[in-house]
């Protein structure tokens, strides 16, 4: 039986790759963004786009609409959509740090609120929350998205064991370096979590190297997609999947190097191994 995927942040990377691959393995794919023009090629190789933004309920609810006139049911939501700044936490502007609790923290929950409907009538229910290795260690200058990360990784265990009475299983995946556009969004997005007057302007070189840490010898996106549907696809889906390069290595060092030592070697890898004078 055909199982229906639906997938948000199907723009680029990872959310569109996994549309193009699912799609052409067969299953019904509704593949999701904020812009509907931007998934155009998407419905364009006969996939199944709406427009859809995670932060907004009368959006979501626009989609879950149009899923349902098709008499369609989900059996697969799949949480992709994400957004990070980088930048120095202390001034990290409000706005900029609501959206990223908006996008990455409440808009898979509202996915989850507006699907359990149709995921509860569904044999073969999943739900997938694509986290990060961020969420477990975390580095300078990311704070804010860090901690979106792992509130993340603490819903999704809640929801694990919360939605296992109605049969649907929870997945959180945690990315290593996965090739993609997030570094030069990352690195975008210095224009406004770094203004001129900033006490962190000396860091800046940092800050940035930061904002493309996730670009450093990444995994390709496709290796990535393939190794995820291969776990989606398995009998009793693991409740958690790290892929990609630093995916097992980062979580390692997160739990067994020590705080000062760690905090030193992230301090000198982003520039923080110095003592600014008042």
């Amino acid at each position: 039986m055909t199982r229906t995927v639906l997938i948000t942040g199907c723009s680029s990377g990872i959310g569109k790759t996994l549309a193009e691959t699912l799609h052409n393995q067969g299953y019904k794919v509704i593949a999701t963004a904020r812009s509907e023009d931007k998934i155009k090629p998407l419905a364009q190789r006969g996939i199944m786009t709406l427009a859809l933004d995670v932060t907004d309920p009368d959006s979501i609810s626009r989609a879950i609409q149009s899923i349902e006139q098709q008499s369609l049911i989900v059996d697969i939501l799949i949480n992709n959509a994400g957004y990070g700044a980088m930048g120095p936490l202390a001034e990290m502007p409000s706005h900029e740090l609501e959206k990223q609790f908006a996008t990455n923290v409440y808009g898979p929950v509202n996915m989850v609120r507006a699907c359990l409907p149709m995921l509860r009538k569904s044999k073969q229910a999943l739900i997938v929350n694509v986290g990060s290795v961020s969420g477990i260690l975390v580095t300078p200058f990311s704070g804010a998205y860090c901690a979106t990360k792992a509130a993340l990784h603490a819903l999704s265990d809640a929801f694990r064991m919360e939605l296992a009475p109605f049969g649907i299983n929870v997945m959180t995946v945690m990315p290593g370096a996965i090739e993609s556009e997030f570094g030069n969004a990352a690195e975008a997005s210095l224009s406004r979590t770094l203004p001129e007057d900033s006490i962190y302007q000396w860091a800046k070189a940092g800050i940035e190297k930061r904002a493309q840490a996730s670009q450093a010898n990444p995994t390709p996106t496709s290796e990535f997609v393939r190794t995820l549907i291969h776990k989606i696809e398995a009998h009793s889906p693991r409740p958690t999947v790290a892929i990609g390069n630093g995916s097992t290595a980062f979580p390692l060092m997160a739990r067994l190097i020590p705080t000062r030592l760690r905090d030193g070697l992230l301090k000198r890898t982003f520039g923080l191994n110095q003592r600014i004078r008042n």
